[in-house]
């Protein structure tokens, strides 16, 4: 089944749809309207398997402004653009804060939109705007669908983000304002409710949520799903180093299922005005259980 043909359908002004063999990979939504404390935003929802089974969650009862899989950050120079309460930190602890600082991501134009038999590419000019309405980043994301086989297929996801706002931005996460094991920043998934419980393995051998806040070349999230006899495995590779020295995963299995390859766990990450920070990720979405080899195997004969 290797080079089964995609289709691609475009609700123009709202979303992309991608198919191979009868089934809806991956939906993205760029024409978004949400509640602004949701921090509105474009993302993928539903991804799927080519089994046909739906590896995202949506707007999710405990986080809301959780979309399936997007690009965002929790901290930027104090605005939030990942959407929810604000992390304040304080005596005794932290709290979570509703705060008038939700910021939003607007789709501007496709610069490319590229289709052939066996692959898909898209290029998107977005601006990062304030909820005080301030343009603060602009960025340039391509997104590319490839590798489609007989189990999995593989998005490759790359941001440029460009500081326009007359000033160094921070880029951090609720551990960089003091709350520890919180380093969640940046390209982020929801899995779907029945993924909680899933496994975990990584390249660095260690597993679970123990992965939490450590380095690793690659993570898996394994898992099976309700009413059908079957079991998925998303395979999350971070090509961001050394562009991000604090490179860390933050991920979580046991209350709710999310991986997000953080690009400010531990310390929060300066841009100057006017430079443009570049990030590449690679998910491959498969249906099964994989094992540390065949995960390995099929990286070493997928190169970006």
């Amino acid at each position: 089944m290797t080079g089964v043909a995609l289709r691609t359908t475009h609700d123009l002004g709202h979303r992309l749809t991608v198919s191979a063999g009868g089934v809806d990979l991956l939906t993205y939504t760029y024409g978004v309207d949400l509640p602004r404390f949701e921090s509105p935003m474009p993302y993928f929802h539903p991804l799927r398997t080519l089994a046909g089974d739906v590896v995202t969650g949506h707007r999710p009862h405990d986080h809301r402004w959780h979309k399936g899989l997007t690009m965002t950050v929790t901290y930027l120079s104090g605005q939030n653009f990942w959407g929810g309460n604000t992390y304040v930190h304080g005596e005794p602890e932290g709290r979570y804060v509703a705060l008038p600082n939700t910021g939003s991501v607007l789709h501007t134009g496709f610069a490319a939109l590229e289709a052939d038999a066996g692959s898909l590419r898209f290029a998107e000019d977005l601006r990062w705007v304030t909820l005080a309405g301030e343009h603060w980043l602009d960025e340039r994301r391509t997104v590319a669908v490839r590798d489609v086989a007989a189990d999995s297929w593989s998005l490759d996801f790359t941001t440029s983000l460009t500081n326009v706002r007359g000033r160094e931005l921070e880029f951090g996460s609720p551990t960089t304002r003091g709350r520890p094991d919180a380093g969640y920043s940046g390209f982020f998934w929801r899995g779907p409710r029945d993924f909680t419980h899933g496994t975990v393995t990584s390249a660095s051998g260690v597993g679970g949520e123990a992965m939490m806040g450590r380095a690793a070349d690659w993570l898996a999230f394994s898992a099976e799903h309700d009413e059908v006899d079957r079991t998925s495995t998303l395979v999350f590779r971070d090509e961001s180093a050394p562009r991000v020295p604090d490179g860390r995963w933050f991920v979580r299995s046991s209350t709710e299922p999310v991986v997000n390859p953080s690009l400010a766990f531990h310390d929060p990450l300066f841009l100057a005005d006017g430079a443009t920070l570049t990030l590449r990720y690679r998910l491959i979405v498969a249906n099964g259980t994989w094992d540390t080899a065949r995960i390995t195997g099929h990286l070493a004969s997928h190169v970006w």
